[in-house]
């Protein structure tokens, strides 16, 4: 982890639980709380200046996102969610065991149901409130359909296969 990119903000510090993993050039700022075995991949951003943001147990944040929060309110992930490559959450809250398709949106007040899939590139509007176990896709997102039983379930596995390459990635860069 370079010590550089993760940094205090008015004498608040990340808090990183030992089994989280930050890959280089990943930046945390201020007050970020990292969960056991979360990582948080290359080139993303998670700045905590205003407000927290607090990244569950198991869950990822890919490549090049982007994570921020408002005056009033911080954006919370829950436990073992993907977040894909560059995708946008601005003052939300992501409940367990969801996948946020890659280049997804989910503006400010969003609340996103446990085990839901945010369809890549979709926009999730300032104060949506994602019912459990859907997927929502489109600019402006929509709820299209109610996940099965078996495809809310598959969606944890993506977060288990995230755990298994951040623990790679530290093994192989010694950190």
């Amino acid at each position: 982890m370079n010590e550089d990119l993760v940094c205090k903000y008015l004498h608040v510090s990340p808090e990183i639980s030992p089994s989280a993993y930050v890959a280089p050039g990943a930046c945390l700022m201020g007050a970020v709380t990292l969960g056991d075995e979360a990582s948080v991949w290359y080139q993303s951003v998670l700045r905590a200046d205003i407000e927290r943001i607090v990244i569950g147990p198991g869950s990822n944040i890919q490549d090049g996102s982007v994570i921020h929060l408002a005056s009033d309110r911080g954006t919370t992930v829950g436990s073992y969610v993907t977040v894909g490559h560059k995708a946008l959450l601005h003052a939300c809250h992501v409940d367990d065991e969801v996948l946020v398709g890659m280049g997804a949106i989910v503006m400010d007040g969003a609340e996103i149901g446990a085990r839901s899939i945010v369809a890549a590139g979709s926009l999730v509007p300032k104060g949506m409130v994602v019912p459990p176990g859907s997927l929502v896709m489109g600019t402006p997102a929509r709820v299209v359909r109610s996940l099965p039983l078996e495809e809310q379930k598959s969606i944890r596995s993506w977060a288990e296969k995230y755990i298994k390459v951040a623990r790679e990635h530290r093994d192989h860069l010694g950190e």
